[in-house]
């Protein structure tokens, strides 16, 4: 099977948090949850021994662009799709790769096992440091267990933590699939989860600077009630009616909005 020869011919990086998928059976299952056209990209972000890649290739799509920061396994699959115009492949950090100067105005998808180490940094970075709407129309990529259920906690859960409110004040987010630790190689100590993110316009008007620096402010000791965390806002909590005898884990995504917008 091609996957497994990949596979032996690739060895994960520890230091760039590389784990294979090595099950055909999830791999299929992801693919047929990944929707395109004739007039999608499709960004693939460490496509690593290229496992979802064979069968993101058999889809319709206008460009494929596999991003690989290895070197050794981007030479491969640049060796590999040499001859198709529209399947490219760079050698970047998916940090620093610049989506939108190859992609404005056009339909976008990115989907991707992403590196546990730098994952929650890749998610913060597409939807902090592009303009709203932003230049995807969806995102369907791979956590850690625990990260995705930081993701999608709400309000008065333990989870629920900056990176929850930043989340779904830009996203509508889903959870599609769990991977269970041993289809991955090497096997990780946790289980990952894939969830698919659809941009929203709900709280499009918030100043995203604004609302980050009162996550902050707000999580940073998450034990203190927002009187003293959020104390230089105090003017705020009283004109929205905000109890200030709450804590950063009780206050819901559109209370943290509103005061985004408030400032």
């Amino acid at each position: 099977m091609k996957l497994q020869l990949n596979i032996n011919k690739a060895f994960p990086k520890k230091s760039l948090g590389q784990n294979f998928i090595q099950s055909k059976d999830f791999i299929l299952k992801l693919s047929e949850l990944i929707q395109s056209d004739i007039d999608t990209n499709i960004f693939e972000i460490g496509p690593g021994t290229g496992a979802l890649t064979d069968e993101l290739v058999k889809k319709k799509f206008k460009n494929l662009y596999l991003i690989e920061k290895d070197l050794v396994l981007f030479q491969k699959l640049k060796k590999e799709f040499k001859n198709e115009k529209n399947i490219l492949v760079f050698n970047s950090d998916a940090i620093d790769y610049n989506y939108e100067d190859i992609n404005k105005n056009q339909k976008s998808l990115i989907v991707g096992n992403l590196p546990f180490n730098i994952s929650s940094q890749l998610l913060i970075n597409w939807i902090v440091n592009y303009n709203w709407p932003p230049f995807y129309s969806k995102m369907i990529l791979m956590f850690q267990k625990e990260v995705a259920n930081r993701i999608i906690a709400r309000h008065n859960q333990k989870s629920y933590s900056r990176i929850s409110v930043i989340s779904q004040a830009r996203c509508e987010i889903k959870v599609l699939l769990n991977a269970p630790s041993n289809i991955f190689f090497p096997k990780p100590k946790v289980d990952g989860t894939v969830l698919e993110f659809i941009p929203t316009n709900k709280y499009m008007d918030i100043n995203i600077s604004n609302l980050q620096k009162i996550l902050r402010k707000s999580f940073e000791h998450r034990r203190k009630k927002i009187k003293t965390s959020l104390k230089d806002y105090d003017y705020l909590l009283k004109r929205l009616s905000i109890d200030d005898g709450l804590r950063a884990e009780n206050l819901t995504v559109d209370d943290y909005c509103k005061l985004a917008l408030a400032i």
